[in-house]
């Protein structure tokens, strides 16, 4: 009997490397009225793959939707049988709580889980959610994770959530207090931005909306931003036509940044979309929620356009300029939880940039403005200056 003698391998250094492109393509769609019987889009949605299949198809909303809108659920019903060739609606339309509640509760992202399995949702079947950006947020994050990812499908029903979050292609959770700490990027199947849900929304959600269309305007689009002051009066009496071509446009800036800011999945330190948002984020934890997230943008957005005044980057009549807009749009750009401090005496509000900062890693990197319409990017803040923001922010509050 032979034993056969082996000799040690030949241990090779090698670095391959792998490359591959995924061209990411999904529709915006703005209509109105998608549960009307004659509105083709969703059906058509629903088609863009598979063209003679009858679609499975797992529905959310937003409870506050629903709340406004009583007779939705019948509506999508009728819609789904006048199109039975295409849609059939699996198990029970689920409710899910508006408002950042949702993003809060431990318990939500296991219940739309056991919702999508016991549907037998799979990588052919869809999803729909409706409703504000919060819930978006949540039933995109459970889809993207179920399966490793289904068919998405948003309808965003706030001004705010058809302005940004809704058309961006980002899905998250809180948790342990931290804002969006639990996520994934994952673009959706299709964005379908229905004017009929913001005519139902309460002129409190109308309002807030506004504040991410103001953002985008003042980092990106100097014409958007002077449009949205010579159509104030027609959007703070929540005119549809101006609230449309304001969301469309807020929209547009949105995509185009995503698309061709080189950074899409935010691998990089910058953020630019997330002007004002360092304090938004904590605001909206300090006041336990009373404010909004779109009422904390405008404050954040307010704090932050001092802030570049008081670097020297912005000219007082541009800060006046922006501080104006906001005023005019209806919001309230001061909340008591800005004076709020640490054991320390700082601020509370300042431990948003160390959150900002952990969020994404690397170095710290803020947007501030170096005029209307032009964003730009530091690595520090003064905290001194931001003090003094807060200051002046609760003096013009009681003038």
């Amino acid at each position: 009997m032979h034993s056969a003698t082996l000799s040690s391998p030949t241990v090779i250094s090698e670095w391959q490397q792998q490359r591959f492109q995924i061209n990411y393509a999904f529709p915006v769609i703005s209509t109105r009225n998608i549960f009307s019987p004659t509105n083709l889009h969703l059906k058509k949605v629903l088609c863009l793959r598979e063209k003679n299949t009858r679609h499975r198809v797992a529905i959310f909303i937003d409870s506050g939707v629903l709340n406004a809108s009583p007779q939705l659920i019948a509506q999508i019903h009728a819609y789904a049988a006048m199109h039975a060739d295409v849609i059939e609606i699996v198990g029970d339309i689920v409710l899910v709580p508006g408002g950042e509640s949702c993003k809060n509760d431990d318990t939500t992202i296991p219940t739309l889980l056991e919702a999508l399995s016991t549907r037998a949702i799979d990588r052919h079947s869809y999803t729909i959610a409706i409703g504000g950006g919060a819930v978006l947020d949540a039933v995109g994050y459970a889809a993207a994770i179920f399966h490793r990812g289904v068919r998405h499908i948003r309808l965003p029903s706030t001004v705010l959530a058809q302005a940004d979050s809704g058309v961006g292609v980002k899905n998250a959770v809180n948790w342990e207090g931290k804002k969006n700490l639990l996520g994934c990027f994952a673009p959706p199947w299709a964005v379908i931005n229905d004017g009929s849900l913001i005519d139902a929304l309460p002129e409190r959600e109308k309002i807030a909306g506004m504040a991410e269309a103001v953002k985008v305007g003042l980092i990106r689009d100097r014409d958007f931003f002077e449009w949205l002051e010579n159509n104030v009066a027609l959007l703070a009496a929540f005119d549809s036509t101006a609230l449309d071509s304001l969301i469309s446009h807020s929209a547009m800036l949105h995509m185009r940044q995503i698309a061709h800011g080189g950074d899409p999945f935010e691998m990089g330190s910058a953020r630019p979309l997330d002007f004002g948002h360092w304090a938004a984020h904590k605001m909206e934890r300090l006041s336990k929620h009373a404010l909004s997230h779109g009422e904390a943008v405008a404050i954040g957005i307010a704090l932050d356009t001092r802030y570049s005044y008081l670097r020297g980057l912005l000219t007082v009549e541009e800060d006046q300029r922006i501080y104006n807009l906001l005023k005019q749009l209806g919001f309230t750009l001061w909340h008591p939880c800005l004076l709020e401090r640490q054991a320390n005496g700082d601020y509370e509000v300042l431990r948003g940039l160390t959150d900002f900062q952990e969020h994404l890693g690397g170095e710290l990197s803020i947007t501030l403005l170096a005029a209307i319409g032009a964003g730009i990017e530091v690595s520090t803040m003064d905290h001194a200056l931001i003090a003094q923001a807060i200051t002046d922010l609760q003096d013009l509050a009681c003038n």
